[in-house]
């Protein structure tokens, strides 16, 4: 058993109660497979050699996790854990012992993820765990894309908007930035597949990515109606029927049967809504926190991964289940 000091020790505490933040803390705790994730890290991360040690891999990813779930830049997340003991808890520091490890070194652990692209390993080990304990696709796959806003300032040292990031209109409003595209099962609402693009990329362009090919039914908007896309269909998914929802023109618009129609489909396609609101609104991914789309793109593949486990509830093993 770990010794503790008196600065770790809460015997000494008389008043208090399992806060929100403990609470989702302590499920996920449960919930991310540590070991696994630590595996895909390891073989990149910094050996200890002559000098000082390194931070170990674990308190670096939970630290790194932190900062994405309550949307802290480096250095807010290296203040918060001295401030909150919750999360001084999650990460495993003591501070009678050791200090908080700084913004720099997140910082600099959170460069090694965005240039060995640990975000999107991350994403596919959750997927092959969730397979592995018994996740099973259904015949309907859900496609749909969220907008994420990036400064449209040009008050930098370059004089520039971020080059990677492009405008995009919606309805009569535009908006600068990029976006997270997913195809989600329309049974379980898990995620098993995602694509980050610049903003300016039409919903149906990314639709070859978000299909896994077993599907007998799309489910999406209007974007991903067409006729040329029904062709590109055929050939990623030929068992699959179009689900999209209709589009009125405006000689030809929807009568009460077409709207019935939508609504219905409307039912099954909200299940896609789960995830975005998580990710924009819960752990405030609403806005580009980095210069450049693979930093973005870094974060949100590993907040998917972190979606879809608190999704599935249960903690998840390495063991495959028999057949």
């Amino acid at each position: 058993m770990k010794q503790m000091t008196l600065a770790a020790a809460k015997r000494f505490e008389v008043h208090g109660r399992a806060t929100r933040k403990a609470a989702f803390l302590a499920r996920m705790e449960a919930l991310v497979p540590w070991a696994e994730f630590c595996g895909l890290i390891e073989p990149h991360y910094a050996k200890a050699g002559n000098g000082r040690p390194p931070i170990g891999v674990e308190r670096m990813l939970r630290m790194y996790f932190v900062a994405n779930w309550f949307n802290l830049a480096d250095e807010a997340c290296e203040d918060a854990l001295y401030d909150v003991p919750a999360f001084r808890d999650f990460c495993q520091v003591d501070l009678g012992r050791e200090r908080v490890p700084d913004a720099t070194t997140l910082l600099k652990f959170r460069h090694l993820l965005e240039d060995k692209k640990i975000g999107a390993a991350l994403f596919a080990k959750v997927g092959e765990l969730l397979l592995a304990n018994g996740m099973k696709l259904s015949g309907g796959t859900i496609v749909d894309a969220t907008l994420i806003a990036a400064p449209p300032s040009t008050k930098n040292q370059e004089g520039e908007r971020d080059p990677e990031m492009h405008q995009s209109k919606k309805g009569n409003q535009w908006y600068f930035g990029m976006k997270v595209h997913v195809g989600v099962d329309s049974k379980s609402g898990l995620i098993h597949s995602a694509s980050v693009t610049s903003g300016n990329v039409h919903d149906s362009k990314e639709l070859p990515n978000l299909l896994h090919g077993e599907e007998t039914r799309l489910y999406g908007d209007s974007a991903y109606r067409g006729k040329d896309l029904r062709e590109q269909l055929k050939d990623i998914a030929p068992q699959a029927k179009d689900f999209t929802n209709r589009r009125g023109r405006q000689n030809r618009p929807l009568n009460a049967a077409d709207k019935e129609t939508n609504r219905r489909k409307s039912s099954v396609r909200a299940k896609v809504e789960h995830p975005f609101l998580t990710l924009k609104r819960i752990w405030g991914f609403a806005k580009a926190r980095y210069r450049g789309l693979a930093k973005n793109a870094n974060r949100a593949f590993a907040m998917l991964a972190l979606i879809n486990l608190n999704k599935w509830g249960m903690p998840l093993t390495g063991e495959v289940r028999p057949a």
